[in-house]
């Protein structure tokens, strides 16, 4: 194993970043001295963490247009859609902070005489999360915000392709005053990650990446009573319903599929039309997606970036290619966009019809700028096409029958149901998958919950 972690940018294949592994002295270091300081901060008083934490926001957002950059320079988000992660980190974090007081509350029973009966939440201990690249401070702000204010400590992992976000955090952090230890940032190989998550001083594993990743975290942490947090692949539906309002389902539906070139936890990556608006909606569909430019991300022009390695973009490559070979039919000639060349990470959006569930592109997470597009005769037909999938993150639902989304909600295998909207997350409301999506749950007074353990005090008072 090479002794440094290089970053490679997709903007133009160069080193952007490069910082040498953590040693087993230093990881060790690491985590003793997280156990350490988790001690005393557990001790500090939730209005105090809050304190700090309102202070770690503002230091952050100081340098909000470095951030930006930083985004763009790592994995390839345009220029002119990476500020957009700034409002979204402020949003989540100051709404978890605000909410602490509320969520970790000691909750008690008064209708017993003689006696004193309290629910308490306490602190796990030390949290190590492993975050992605595809939004860096979003996906790290879920779990270290949260997790700080619950009074555990953190050593947050971030992936080999965004190495500077973990670093913004922790300068942040110590601007803001939290206490040494209490905060840490490890740079590590898979092995040592592993290494890590089946250590001693490790109480809660927050992860968010793919299938894979997920077992070999559960894999790490055989042996230990230990909770683990963990947000994996999707292959996330929409269906429009004959009741839609098409221009809106159009314009939304375009944007949840190919902002950050598909890149999204909860990307649209299939679609379900009623048969009366199916003609109409991939027409409307197929036109909106002609007029994105796929170029540099530097460029503000460009909305349409290259992901995140070339490997990546291959792989979808290959899904349409299969795709087509097997019948089905690729609406956009990516001739017409000048940037996409194969070998490369620049990808043309791709719209295809004539698709079905035997095929990879409708079945296997794309995690890229192309989509399916089907016909449906009704609900029934479109829950079971919704469900017919080993993921379940998020599904959307285009209608204007508010109880009719309830109901076909209650029968889709997912972790969120959408009406109107898509790939998006409220931090009021539980982040949790099912199926291969994962478990556990970030965000909401619910992602407190995973981030503590009850405490139970029953004292009889009379004797």
């Amino acid at each position: 194993m090479a002794a440094t972690q290089k970053t490679i940018s997709p903007v133009d294949n160069s080193v952007y970043v490069e910082r040498p592994y953590a040693t087993p002295a230093e990881i060790s270091a690491t985590l003793a001295t997280a156990a350490k300081a988790q001690k005393e901060w557990r001790k500090v008083s939730i209005a105090e963490r809050a304190k700090i934490m309102n202070r770690f926001v503002d230091e952050f957002l100081k340098d909000k247009d470095k951030h930006a950059t930083d985004i763009t320079r790592q994995m390839g988000r345009p220029i002119s859609q990476s500020p957009g992660e700034m409002r979204g980190f402020e949003e989540r974090a100051r709404f978890m902070i605000n909410l602490a007081p509320e969520a970790l509350a000691d909750v008690s029973f008064t209708d017993k005489p003689g006696f004193t009966r309290v629910l308490h939440r306490e602190p796990l201990g030390v949290v190590f999360i492993v975050a992605p690249w595809n939004y860096p401070y979003l996906t790290s702000v879920n779990g270290v915000v949260p997790a700080l204010m619950a009074g555990n400590a953190v050593i947050l992992k971030h992936s080999a392709q965004t190495p500077i976000c973990a670093e913004d955090f922790q300068k942040a952090l110590d601007a803001a005053g939290l206490p040494k230890g209490v905060f840490q940032t490890l740079v590590l190989t898979h092995d040592d990650t592993a290494k890590v998550i089946a250590a001693p001083e490790i109480a809660y594993c927050n992860f968010t990446g793919s299938v894979a990743g997920g077992h070999a975290v559960q894999q790490a942490a055989v042996g230990k009573f230990m909770g683990l947090g963990l947000e994996l692949g999707g292959k996330d539906p929409a269906y429009v319903r004959a009741d839609a309002n098409l221009a809106h389902a159009v314009e939304n539906l375009v944007d949840g599929a190919m902002f950050n070139s598909g890149q999204c936890c909860c990307a649209i990556e299939r679609i379900y039309v009623h048969e009366s608006l199916y003609d109409k909606f991939v027409e409307g569909f197929v036109d909106l997606t002609k007029g994105y430019k796929l170029g540099n991300p530097l460029d503000t022009a460009t909305n349409l970036g290259p992901m995140v390695r070339t490997s990546a973009a291959e792989f979808v490559r290959g899904q349409i290619a299969d795709a087509v070979k097997h019948g089905a039919k690729a609406l956009i000639d990516t001739k017409s966009f000048a940037a996409d060349k194969p070998g490369t990470p620049y990808l043309a959006p791709q719209v295809l019809v004539n698709v079905d569930h035997s095929m990879s592109v409708m079945a296997e997470e794309s995690f890229g700028p192309v989509i399916g597009i089907m016909k449906v005769k009704n609900d029934d037909e479109a829950v079971k096409l919704m469900n017919d999938s080993k993921y379940g993150l998020t599904a959307a639902l285009w209608t204007m029958d508010e109880k009719a989304a309830r109901q076909i909600g209650n029968e889709i295998e997912t972790g969120t149901v959408y009406m109107n909207r898509c790939d998006y997350l409220d931090p009021a409301l539980a982040w949790v998958g099912v199926k291969d999506s994962g478990r556990g749950a970030t965000l909401s007074r619910v992602g407190y919950e995973m981030l503590t353990r009850p405490k139970s005090f029953h004292f009889r008072t009379q004797l």
